[in-house]
C-alpha cells in the first residue's frame, strides 16, 4: 500500500509571518522529521495563493490580513521545509480545500491501494478543509492527522478541528 504524506501551507506568513504563532513555529521540526520520513515522490505540497487583490475578495472581507500573497516572501514555504521538498509535488489553492489536490490523489487511488497522512498549518481552517473533501471524495481511503504536526490559529480551535476530524472519521494521531 502506497502511503502519502499531505504537508498543507507551511508557509512563512503561517508561521511566523502576518497570521504567524508560536505553536505554528514550534511544529516546523516535527514536520520536517515527517517529511524526511517519507518518499518525496510521495509527498504533495499545498499552498495557499492569493493575489494582490485579496483584500477584495469574500475571504479578504471576513479575514483583512494579507497574507500569501503569490511571488512574496510570505507565501513562500517556510525556508528550513522548502530546503527538503525538493522532488515533491506542488498544489497552489486560492481557498481553503482544494479539489485540484483531491483530483490529484484520487488520481493516484484509482490506481493503487493508498492511505493519507496531513500535516501542516491551519489546523481549524485549511487541515480540516482539505481532510474533509479528501474523505468525502474517498471514503474508503484511510486517512490520519499527526496533531503534533499541526497547529491551529488559536489551541483551542486546534483541538476542535481535531475532533470535527475524528467524528468524520479521520484518524488523529
Amino acid at each position: 500500500m502506497r502511503k502519502l504524506l499531505i504537508v498543507v501551507d507551511m508557509q512563512k506568513d503561517f508561521v511566523d509571518g502576518s497570521l504567524g504563532t508560536k505553536e505554528a513555529v514550534e511544529i516546523v521540526p516535527a514536520v520536517i522529521d515527517k517529511i524526511k520520513s517519507y518518499d518525496l515522490k510521495d509527498v504533495f505540497v499545498t499552498r495557499d495563493t492569493h493575489q494582490p487583490d485579496y483584500l477584495t475578495t469574500q475571504e479578504g472581507k471576513n479575514l483583512p490580513v494579507e497574507h500569501c500573497i503569490e511571488g512574496t516572501e510570505g507565501w513562500e514555504l517556510d525556508k528550513n521545509i522548502a530546503a527538503i521538498l525538493d522532488g515533491a509535488t506542488f498544489i497552489n489553492k486560492p481557498t481553503f480545500g482544494s479539489t485540484i489536490l483531491v483530483d490529484t490523489i484520487k488520481s493516484i487511488y484509482e490506481k493503487e491501494e493508498i492511505e493519507i497522512e496531513m500535516i501542516g498549518l491551519c489546523t481549524d481552517i485549511c487541515v480540516v478543509s482539505n481532510a474533509l473533501l479528501l474523505k468525502a471524495a474517498m471514503p474508503e481511503v484511510s486517512i490520519s492527522v499527526d496533531s503534533a504536526c499541526c497547529a491551529g490559529v488559536t489551541p483551542q480551535k486546534h483541538e476542535a478541528a481535531l475532533e470535527t476530524m475524528r467524528s468524520c472519521q479521520i484518524y488523529v494521531k
